[in-house]
């Protein structure tokens, strides 16, 4: 049975059963803090996906915009791992510390990114 996470225009995947202790859907992980989007780049781990957020910062020194990237790693929950692959725009939301560099979870897939 999933849980209605409190995140906007976020719902809960079609699989039935998860085992995953930190999936906020049918685990007892919660969501809370920012929620942000960005591209799957990484999915070499098992549980973990590494995404790509660009964003641009401004150089007052010469009145300009300059380009900039960030990445985050965060925890993939079983229920949505056959579906999200390296490319899609990915929905995340901040978690309570699930490991040393992952803070984060995947909350659902925006556009796929053969698109």
């Amino acid at each position: 049975m999933s849980r209605n996470i409190g995140v906007p225009g976020v719902t809960a995947p079609k699989m039935k059963e998860c085992n995953d202790n930190f999936c906020p859907f049918h685990g007892t992980t919660r969501i809370r803090g920012k929620i942000t989007q960005g591209v799957v780049v990484s999915k070499k781990s098992r549980n973990t996906v590494i995404i790509r957020r660009d964003y641009v910062q401004f150089v007052k020194k010469y009145q300009r915009y300059e380009r900039r990237n960030s990445r985050l790693s965060c925890h993939l929950p079983e229920c949505l791992r056959s579906e999200i692959e390296i490319g899609d725009l990915v929905r995340v939301g901040e978690s309570r510390k699930i490991s040393k560099t992952k803070a984060f979870i995947v909350l659902q897939k925006i556009v796929t990114g053969e698109s």
